[in-house]
């Protein structure tokens, strides 16, 4: 099993950017593609990028292409994810998961944390 712990949320100003990390216990970490996902209010839970397992591939929504970037350090067993230019549509609870490459893409994981709170003002 793999539990993750997001931190790194908060609230910034329209144009502003956040680093949000995810720390995993266990030692199969590097066996997992990791995601970030997020989830705005009344809204459902959403994909917004994906790191392969070994942090060579990745794949964002069309929605935070040239803004967002994840990254992973497998010695360091953590996952992050640099926001730059945040928008306030952007606000959400940010959640990392982890699972196959294939369902994370495909918006599916077999591990999430508890997440964070990311916060856009106008």
């Amino acid at each position: 099993q793999v539990q993750l712990v997001e931190s790194g949320g908060g609230l910034v100003q329209a144009g502003g950017s956040l680093r949000l990390s995810c720390a995993a216990s266990g030692r199969t970490f590097s066996s997992y593609a990791m995601g970030w996902f997020r989830q705005a209010p009344g809204k459902e839970r959403e994909l917004a990028a994906v790191v392969s397992r070994s942090g060579v591939s990745t794949y964002y929504v069309d929605s935070v292409k040239g803004r967002f970037t994840i990254s992973r350090d497998n010695a360091k067993n953590t996952v992050y994810l640099q926001m730059n230019s945040l928008k306030p549509e952007d606000t959400a609870v940010y959640y990392c998961a982890a699972g196959n490459w294939a369902i994370v893409v495909a918006g599916r994981y077999d591990y999430w944390g508890q997440g964070t709170q990311v916060t856009v003002s106008s």
